[in-house]
């Protein structure tokens, strides 16, 4: 195998463990805390170290984990105050990307629809990693028609640091079916330059999420102090 293709084979694997450790943080599977070890992740997935370390040093990068000597990864905390933080940021920037997607009349909308196709069949299996794989990648897709990586990366930093706690509960389940439509929405007013109710959606779109997650913080947090109680 040439140097070329190795160095492909490595991002590729490095690509599947950030895909699978981020879904677990950010969905509450891996709690404050939990330690990922890179030769036991390594070992477990059934590939070398280097793509396990550069994944998880990349997750490190936003804030997601912190590295600890000799132990591996730590699974850092967020509070209420953060994802707060992060809902109004994410407003901000996004509906600003979809106004200006609008304005420039979004074109070539089939690769975009197969991505709103997966989100759909992923909440009709009720497959949260999944979803929230098929959910970034439309998100990525559509700020990037924008042809501005700054923004772009602005906006998936911020994606990718949001803890999504409360995914599986029934509020988070009925949020994901709700979702579906709206992102054939999105593409459809952005294809027809409506720049004005594409700017209320991704709002809603947005916004309808803070309750389930800072519910699902909230809960988690409690548990957390009542623990700390006995």
């Amino acid at each position: 195998m040439d140097a070329s293709r190795t160095a492909e084979s490595v991002t590729s694997l490095r690509d599947r463990v950030l895909r699978r450790v981020r879904a677990d943080i950010v969905s509450g599977n891996a709690g404050p805390g939990t330690m990922y070890s890179v030769p036991a992740l390594a070992e477990e997935i059934g590939i070398s170290t280097t793509p396990v370390r550069e994944a998880l040093l990349e997750l490190s990068h936003h804030g997601l984990l912190t590295p600890v000597r000799n132990r591996g990864f730590r699974v850092e905390a967020t509070t209420l105050d953060d994802l707060k933080n992060g809902f109004a940021l994410r407003e901000l920037l996004e509906r600003f990307a979809m106004v200006s997607l609008a304005e420039q009349r979004l074109t070539d909308t089939e690769p975009l629809r197969k991505l709103a196709d997966e989100i759909a069949a992923a909440v009709q299996r009720m497959d949260i990693a999944g979803y929230l794989e098929s959910d970034r990648a439309f998100h990525l897709e559509m700020v990037a028609r924008l042809n501005n990586p700054m923004l772009s990366k602005m906006i998936m930093d911020l994606r990718d640091g949001m803890r999504l706690y409360g995914m599986d509960s029934p509020a988070g389940r009925e949020r994901q079916v709700a979702s579906v439509r709206e992102h054939y929405q999105l593409i459809d007013l952005a294809s027809a330059g409506k720049t004005d109710v594409i700017a209320k959606l991704i709002t809603q779109h947005i916004a309808s999420w803070e309750p389930v997650f800072t519910a699902g913080l909230s809960e988690r947090l409690d548990r957390k102090l009542l623990g700390r109680g006995r």
